[in-house]
């Protein structure tokens, strides 16, 4: 598959804390460069308004003070000067979206993760200051909500109670120094939006369009796994869960070498995944272990799909195309790559786990033993064998399974359309009527190369619909 870009968004209760760790020598082991549009005391105002207006709205939960954004990195982008680097990407932001940032270039510990960190502010500073003078006294209770009377306020013993506020006539009782959030920022379409552009981003300082990175397409057959943070307390479940989103890929990439269509692998997905993934978090709520359930009952329903339409490769076309002999060969040897799959997931696993099954004797622990592991190792080699099936296609420049067979059913279709002008040809030869024109191998070559061309460069293309990873 072809590597997807990492784009995280999250909320922010304390701002300032969460600036002074990102941008702190003394606290980050791999601190390359940081960036600032606003001083320390922009912020400040931010969080100190940002959760008085939170006190009156009587909202449950946390203030929300500002967003980050967790940008990852190509690798080799720690050739580039750091500095530059985090400008562009920070200006980039402030420039498309006019908010205040603060940003700053990091490695995780073991330097396996270049990424930027992108605090940004959800309001902007008014032209000038909201000053209300108070008209008459107001009174303020120990929440800081507003009450209507001093009475609400006072104590049993005709004293104000501690902690409530009382703001006489004539004074400043309320300021703003900002504007209200920009809703924009909450919503999904937003983080899509951020995602093309900063994958587009990376991409123009990649040269190799190899190496391209794109936006994860929810409407292809894979699922997308997710990223382990640091000191993540889920990390073995989310380990668990990415494992059983691989099987499926690696099931999905089977059926369509097998002949099942793009169309059905979806309506798999769909049906088996989405839907009962969703019916389940209405009755039941999300349990981590039930989705996977549901995942790996998925990959087991394409499975039989698959040995129900497993068919054999269409011959070799008799005519004189190298370019779709080629594309025929590479068919046939991702396919026998299948078959040898399929063999030991349908005939020796079972087999051999029958058999371990069967052997029950109490002196036969030796014998158990040597079959479990037997069962071990055609395990693994199944995983290893899946993991490397896209590889016969990468090798030839396709991004997965799903690109090439979809350049290889046009290409296909091209050669059928070949033939039948040909047939139609000869017949005309055969009731000796002025032939026209047969059709030129040439232009059905020049054909082929731009279907092949398009599929091994589908990721340097800018996709116009909206994509998760």
């Amino acid at each position: 598959m072809p590597r997807h870009s990492f784009i995280q968004m999250s909320k922010l209760p304390n701002v300032k804390g969460r600036i002074s760790y990102i941008t702190s020598h003394a606290r980050q082991e791999n601190l390359y460069a940081t960036y600032r549009t606003a001083d320390n005391q922009f912020w400040s105002n931010l969080a100190r308004e940002s959760q008085q207006e939170f006190q009156r709205s009587g909202t449950e939960g946390k203030c929300i003070e500002a967003r980050e954004l967790i940008i990852a990195l190509p690798e080799i982008y720690t050739e580039y000067e750091p500095q530059q680097v985090l400008t562009d990407f920070t200006e980039e932001f402030c420039r498309r979206y006019g908010v205040e940032c603060v940003s700053a270039l990091h490695h995780n510990k073991r330097k396996t993760n270049y990424h930027i960190h992108l605090i940004f502010s959800e309001r902007r500073l008014l032209p000038e200051p909201d000053v209300k003078i108070a008209s008459r006294s107001v009174f303020f209770d120990e929440t800081g909500k507003r009450v209507r009377t001093k009475k609400e306020i006072t104590g049993e013993d005709g004293q104000i109670r501690k902690g409530c506020t009382v703001i006489k006539k004539g004074e400043v009782y309320e300021s703003h120094l900002f504007t209200a959030k920009d809703t924009r920022f909450k919503g999904e379409p937003f983080l899509r939006e951020v995602k093309e552009v900063y994958t587009e981003l990376i991409n123009r300082h990649i040269s190799d369009p190899e190496q391209h990175l794109k936006v994860f397409d929810k409407n292809s057959v894979y699922l997308p796994t997710k990223k382990i943070g640091k000191n993540n307390p889920k990390e073995d479940e989310i380990k668990a869960d990415n494992a059983a989103r691989q099987e499926w890929n690696r099931t999905a990439d089977m059926a369509l070498l097998s002949g099942i269509s793009k169309a059905k692998v979806l309506e798999v997905k769909r049906t088996e995944i989405h839907e009962k993934t969703s019916q389940s978090i209405k009755s039941k709520g999300w349990l981590q272990g039930l989705f996977r359930s549901i995942i790996s009952k998925a990959k087991d329903f394409l499975q039989n799909l698959i040995r129900e339409h497993a068919i054999p490769p269409k011959p070799v076309l008799e005519i004189d195309m190298t370019e779709f002999c080629y594309m025929q060969n590479l068919m046939i040897k991702a396919q026998d790559k299948a078959k040898e799959i399929r063999h030991l997931q349908d005939t020796v696993l079972p087999k051999l786990k029958q058999h371990l099954a069967d052997t029950k004797e109490i002196f036969k622990g030796k014998e158990r033993k040597a079959l479990t592991e037997q069962i071990q190792r055609t395990e693994k080699e199944i995983a290893e064998k899946l993991d490397k099936l896209p590889d016969v296609l990468k090798e030839d420049g396709y991004p997965d399974v799903q690109a090439f067979m979809a350049t290889y059913r046009k290409a296909e279709a091209v050669v059928e359309q070949y033939n039948r002008d040909l047939a139609a040809w000869a017949r005309q030869v055969r009731e000796k009527e002025k032939p026209t024109r047969p059709p030129k191998k040439e232009s059905v070559r020049d054909t082929l190369r731009r279907l092949q061309a398009e599929g091994k460069q589908q990721r340097t293309r800018k996709k116009s619909q909206d994509r998760e990873r």
